[in-house]
């Protein structure tokens, strides 16, 4: 069956893009993920990939023509395969709303679902497929693109970021291994870097639409309230209606009320992966996992980053001693860092601003990065009346809400605002809706901060741990770890946290190389149930930063064999 060519939409803002070139005719053979065409949106240019093989049989949109995003362009499939084209595909007006035109399937009004989910999130498109899994007929509604924060603006953008930062940072220390860089200049180009980001997000974008579209998953475009009677209102008019409804619409940048916050040189992490030229200097408001990563990735683009935080350290929710580590490494690349301090205006003066801090300090950067954190975004709450929890909608360990049949997975419900933990919330929110009878246990979930050297952490911190247990500590180096230390990546530790009457992993806590990798294997062990006294029994392929862990376990009980004999 031929596959579909769309217009794909590279940005949140991007609503129409324009064809460039296609780099292949008609009847040409394509490869996946070759390119087969360049198109313009209203930032950069980019290049659309080929989803399969095949032969490439039929351009419907042609060099120069400007059309909505999801609009049908073009099709592959097996060459001499006949396509049929129900509708002849039409130019649209500027002023029409890309909605009206969406590769969507339309639905007029009135139908009746099994489960409706509102938002296409990491907890919405996974609890629509899991509720489709289960045999039901299943409707999803997202007001902008499938994937939310997490593959559009956040956790995805931020990764391939990231590894650009990682790259820089591998050759500013690449003389030490042996090898000479005779040029040391270096130039980055932030068209192609949104560039590459856009088409990371597009290809994830594009393959969760694919998997709802093979599960037969109607979806709707617009922003979906909550009426009567199960009944969902859409923006675009549409009326469906649903025996259970999913409402998970993940969350939004949290803002704060001081003077000046409203410059159009504060932007939020919405923003900041769209930006076309590096600041010179660049304030983060908010010292937490996102203000962090950003921070180390414009540190390394060459921005002068200063970091101000309100609690006592950066990263608070994290072990302390994690937190001082990674303060230190920060610092030493040339990031300023405030804590215990907070702001109290800001100045726009010249194109430039100047942020006034409690400590009666001021600093001044061309561009402010607002990360404070995030908040539901409770607009698909409607005329439903739900218990609530400081903003958050209320549920059970289910993921049902105080309304019978009615489901709010995912950061709406501010259990745990990750997009691992929305996935698991999802897929049980619709296994739930379908009859089951799943639970989400959220007390394992790992949390990961990508910034070099990575943070991994799991359970208790060492302070939460000795409120309620008598507890041992291990502690290894990485700077005692082989693979660490070949890979001149030396810098950080493994912390366990152990119950001492039972061996109970209670906590681990990891900075350094491979940190948000190694940090699943402890989770699982303490799903599991694993204690230390089990876990040092793990053989370990050698070498491998992961022992690290494993010799940690062996720290807590007092036999980790390469660390010194430790004397009473």
């Amino acid at each position: 069956m031929a596959s579909e060519i769309i217009m794909p939409k590279a940005g949140m803002a991007m609503e129409r893009g324009r064809v460039v070139k296609w780099f292949k005719n008609e009847g040409d053979k394509v490869e996946k993920g070759e390119a087969i065409l360049e198109i313009l949106t209203d930032k950069v240019n980019m290049e659309v990939e080929a989803e399969i093989n095949g032969t490439l049989l039929k351009i419907l949109a042609h060099e120069g023509e400007e059309l909505p995003v999801f609009t049908t362009i073009g099709y592959i499939g097996e060459e001499g395969e006949e396509i049929s084209i129900k509708e002849e595909r039409k130019e649209i007006k500027k002023e029409e709303k890309p909605e009206e035109v969406e590769k969507y399937r339309e639905n007029k009004g009135g139908e009746k679902y099994d489960v409706i989910v509102i938002g296409g999130g990491p907890a919405g498109y996974v609890a629509a497929i899991r509720a489709s899994q289960l045999g039901g007929k299943v409707a999803l509604i997202e007001k902008d693109v499938v994937g939310g924060t997490c593959l559009n603006r956040g956790c995805i953008p931020t990764k391939t970021y990231l590894k650009n930062a990682e790259t820089i940072e591998n050759i500013k220390h690449s003389n030490r291994r042996g090898i000479i860089l005779e040029d040391l200049k270096m130039r980055i180009d932030m068209k192609k870097v949104v560039s590459e980001k856009n088409r990371v997000v597009q290809t994830l974008t594009t393959g969760i639409m694919s998997l709802l579209k093979s599960y037969g998953i109607t979806t709707y475009r617009g922003i979906g309230k909550i009426g009567k009677d199960k009944k969902v209102i859409i923006s675009n008019g549409q009326i469906i209606e649903g025996r259970k409804i999913i409402l998970a619409g993940g969350s939004k940048v949290a803002r704060i009320n001081i003077p000046g916050v409203d410059s159009p040189l504060v932007i939020t992490s919405d923003e900041i992966l769209d930006l076309q030229e590096i600041p010179k200097r660049l304030i983060v408001i908010g010292g937490g996992v996102i203000g962090v990563e950003l921070a180390t990735v414009f540190n390394l683009y060459g921005s002068q980053v200063t970091i101000i935080e309100m609690e006592d350290m950066i990263v608070p929710t994290m072990d302390k001693d994690v937190s001082k580590e990674l303060s230190k490494n920060l610092e030493a690349k040339g990031i300023r860092i405030f804590t215990s301090t907070g702001v109290e205006k800001i100045e726009e003066i010249d194109n430039k601003l100047k942020i006034y801090l409690g400590n009666n300090d001021s600093i001044e950067g061309e561009k402010a990065l607002l990360s404070i954190g995030r908040v539901p975004d409770l607009d698909g709450i409607g005329d439903i009346s739900f218990q609530m929890e400081r903003g958050r909608i209320r549920v059970n360990e289910y993921m049902e809400t105080s309304i019978k049949d009615i489901y709010a997975p995912g950061d709406i419900n501010g259990l745990n605002m990750l997009a691992h933990a929305a996935f698991k919330m999802g897929e049980a929110s619709g296994a739930n809706a379908m009859g089951e009878n799943e639970k989400v246990n959220l007390s394992n979930v790992p949390k990961c901060i990508y910034t070099l050297p990575e943070v991994g952490s799991v359970g208790l911190t060492e302070d939460e741990a000795r409120k309620k247990y008598d507890v041992a500590i291990g502690r290894f180096n990485f700077g005692a770890n082989g693979r660490a230390l070949a890979s001149g990546e030396g810098v950080g530790f493994v912390k366990v946290i152990v119950d001492k009457r039972y061996g109970e992993i209670l906590g681990v806590h990891i900075i350094g190389p491979g940190a948000a990798e190694i940090i699943n294997e402890a989770g699982a062990l303490m799903e599991m149930e694993i204690t230390v006294n089990e876990a040092v029994k793990i053989i370990h392929g050698h070498p491998t930063f992961s022992e690290a862990f494993v010799e940690a376990c062996g720290d807590a009980l007092g036999c980790c064999i390469h660390l010194p004999k430790k004397f009473a």
